[in-house]
């Protein structure tokens, strides 16, 4: 396929950006606040929205998808290709709560753009981000003259990502066929910041865990029999002192097991970023770094499996004294799990060091609410490395790599379908995610459509020779 020259691309994009924003505007009007049982019609009324737009855009088929929740999105604009790659881009449409009375410079549902800067709910999370992708798409069309894109091209936006996904994973499964997938790209994401472009590699698994524990039938008198039976409270502080050892490992039996190791390459781009610890610490609202030996902070963010002590509680916490062996104390903790380690595997040596731990006399429960998957791309992947070229081709300078520390429901695509996720977004960390006067920065938005203009047909060229 012969490149059309950057130049065109971009002056389409500049030439449709008034219309762009304007649509883009009358989206985030809606207020789509999944967390909000009173905005279910929003909610709802935001996918028919969205879905009326693809329509527009050209996709043959846009669809509201039910779930035992709140609606999704589907659409697919198939390529006509015989050897092209079918890709799904995974998004949201639902926002997060926001009102003016939070401390909002301006209402957060009237888009409101001062200097090169939109302020919205969902501007960067994740209208703005989804978005981009209708525009990108156009431009990818008109400059190359298809009529359909240079892949098999279907959307998946959920309606329920701010509420913890909690219809995502049936809703994969039930519809597993019609999202079947070479390759996912999750458009929910961000950049390291405003001057250094990145695409992230990975992103970590989680799996909860909270231990009841039981001693006395009731609290009871610490003179009396204080030194002669056991304490949950103490058993309870036990547990969480014992998860890491000295050099700060989680000291759980088989909890390593699997894990992928970071290659020398991979530390060295993270190396390269432009980390300031300092002004780390300071969004971490920390006093000094703390983690395992021989990583560094971000290795340790990105790319190690932790255990963290989330709450511990039990017996008296009133004022002045209650000299007791309380009955019951309580621990809830969470591990967050990197590519190689499986969940089950996770769960069971957990299990297997707390029943080592507690002595007899002590009953427990031990439960297990939730879990999620790692996922990870090679950074050789001939679908990452499209992305890599696409942005490079956008921005105009080197794209480095990043990888996320937290989770989310990206894993349920990878698990389910079988396909290597990608993550392509043009946020940054002032963007304001969750927070007031979310924003989202115009040029870097242009950029992400521009992204998207070009990564179709670098996939399609690249997927042959996969």
């Amino acid at each position: 396929m012969t490149k059309t020259p950057d130049s065109v691309v971009r002056s389409y994009i500049d030439l449709h950006r008034a219309e762009f924003l304007s649509d883009l505007a009358d989206w985030l009007r809606i207020p789509s606040v999944s967390a909000d049982p009173a905005r279910a019609g929003d909610v709802r009324r935001s996918a028919e929205w969205l879905a009326a737009k693809l329509r527009e855009t050209g996709f043959p088929v846009a669809e509201v998808w039910e779930t035992e929740g709140l609606p999704a999105v589907f659409a697919e604009w198939p390529s006509g290709d015989a050897d092209a790659p079918t890709v799904l881009v995974y998004g949201h449409h639902d926002v997060q709560p926001a009102a003016r009375e939070d401390g909002w410079a301006t209402d957060p549902f009237e888009p409101t753009v001062v200097g090169e800067r939109l302020y919205a709910r969902g501007a960067a999370d994740d209208k703005g981000q989804v978005f981009f992708h209708t525009l990108g798409l156009r431009a990818h069309l008109a400059v190359t003259g298809r009529t359909a894109p240079a892949v098999n091209l279907k959307l998946l936006i959920e309606g329920e990502e701010e509420s913890g996904s909690p219809n995502f994973g049936a809703l994969v499964r039930r519809e597993a066929a019609r999202l079947a997938t070479d390759v996912v790209v999750v458009s929910d994401t961000g950049m390291w910041n405003e001057t250094t472009p990145t695409v992230c590699t990975g992103m970590r698994g989680l799996a909860d865990a909270q231990i009841d524990l039981y001693g006395p039938d009731t609290d009871i008198h610490s003179g009396s029999f204080g030194g002669a039976v056991p304490n949950p409270a103490a058993v309870a502080a036990e547990l969480a002192a014992g998860l890491h050892d000295g050099d700060r490992r989680v000291a759980v039996p088989g909890f390593y097991d699997g894990v992928v190791e970071l290659t020398e390459r991979e530390r060295e781009l993270f190396a390269a970023l432009p980390f300031d610890e300092d002004q780390w610490l300071r969004t971490a609202k920390s006093h000094g770094v703390l983690g395992e030996a021989g990583y560094s902070v971000l290795e340790r963010v990105w790319a190690r499996p932790t255990a963290e002590v989330n709450g511990i509680w039990g017996g008296y916490t009133g004022p002045g004294s209650k000299t007791i062996v309380p009955a019951e104390a309580h621990l809830k903790l969470s591990f967050r799990l990197v590519a190689g380690q499986d969940v089950d595997a996770v769960r069971a040596a957990v299990a297997k060091w707390v029943e080592s731990k507690v002595p007899a006399g002590i009953r427990y429960e031990l439960v297990f609410p939730g879990a999620t998957r790692p996922c990870l791309t090679p950074l050789d992947h001939p679908a990452l490395q499209a992305t890599v070229r696409a942005m490079g081709r956008a921005f105009e300078q080197e794209v480095l790599y990043t990888r996320e520390g937290g989770s989310g429901p990206a894993a349920d695509l990878q698990d389910v379908l079988g396909a290597p996720v990608l993550f392509l977004g043009i946020s940054v960390p002032s963007d304001g995610w969750h927070s007031v006067d979310e924003k989202v920065e115009l040029p870097l938005l242009a950029k992400g459509v521009e992204t998207a203009a070009y990564l179709w047909g670098e996939l399609a060229e690249s997927w042959p020779r996969a």
